[in-house]
């Protein structure tokens, strides 16, 4: 059973979780990307909640979780801070047996490996670029420069309202396919759940990336090519699974390229036929590939 609750952090930001299993079984902790939220966990809490404590919050700014209305509060450091405090809450003085996370989250993850290892026996991500591979690709491949645009418009302070008109179109587009088609998980109860998640407000989902330097040059804007980041925040020493879907339209295989230079412990596995989407798309694979190589 997927339960509900909040929790308030020792520094002031609540967060909106979804949970299964017991506290005294060994901590999962899920964290959603962009635009989306917990109950993109839900099938997976269900079915390892038998063996584990599973819990997946509302990230900050996200849904009924703590909505500060600064860009600076949506800030790596202010974001990570979040997910130590969380940890340390649901599993004190004992590492998570291993976080998963996609996308924004997958982000954040990374940062969080690199910054505090203490707090994780394994890191699984998906869909979401190491900070090292893609700064290198924004700085140099065209392709993946064309394919992250769309962060320039999510950067805009009229984003937001234009994102929630007409019913979230602009939202939705962005599950859609290249053919103009919808995917099958989509359903029309989804929809509404998405509607619904959404119109919680949508400032501090495109905060996250009006506050990160980690954008395509575009015209005149340099983004990333003005930026450099030190090797001591780009290693991982703890374990790391990385499962990606090959149809990703906006994060581009070349992103898995010379992971291992920062990631020594590393494991790859790809799902040709999925998209950015892999949690929807491939809920199973994803639920194996966890029980056979990360959790066992």
């Amino acid at each position: 059973m997927v339960r509900t609750g909040t929790i308030t952090l020792p520094h002031g930001i609540t967060l909106h979780c979804r949970s299964s299993g017991q506290p005294d079984q060994p901590l999962l902790v899920f964290f959603h990307g962009f635009p989306e939220g917990s109950f993109i966990w839900e099938d997976l809490l269900k079915t390892l909640g038998g063996d584990f404590y599973c819990v997946a919050p509302d990230l900050r700014g996200y849904g009924h979780s703590s909505q500060p209305a600064q860009v600076q509060d949506y800030r790596p450091k202010a974001l990570v801070q979040d997910l130590v405090a969380l940890i340390e809450a649901l599993s004190p003085g004992r590492p998570a047996a291993c976080v998963i996370a996609h996308d924004w989250g997958g982000a954040l993850a990374w940062n969080l490996a690199n910054q505090h290892p203490r707090l994780m026996q394994q890191l699984c991500i998906l869909n979401a670029p190491h900070p090292g591979t893609f700064l290198r690709e924004l700085q140099g491949n065209p392709q993946q420069q064309a394919a992250s645009q769309y962060m320039h418009y999510l950067r805009r302070t009229d984003a937001p309202a234009q994102l929630l008109a007409n019913g979230a179109e602009r939202l939705f587009g962005f599950f859609q396919h290249a053919d103009g088609s919808w995917p099958a998980w989509l359903t029309p109860e989804m929809r509404t759940r998405y509607l619904l998640h959404w119109q919680q407000g949508m400032l501090g989902p495109c905060a996250y990336y009006a506050a990160s330097p980690l954008v395509p040059p575009r015209g005149e804007d340099a983004g990333a090519q003005a930026l450099q980041l030190p090797e001591s925040l780009l290693r991982i020493e703890v374990p790391t699974h990385v499962i990606w879907g090959e149809q990703d339209h906006a994060l581009l295989p070349a992103l898995l390229d010379g992971l291992e230079q920062w990631v020594p412990d590393l494991h790859i596995h790809r799902i040709p036929h999925a998209s950015h989407w892999l949690v929807h798309e491939a809920p199973q694979e994803i639920e194996a590939l966890l029980r056979q190589q990360v959790l066992k």
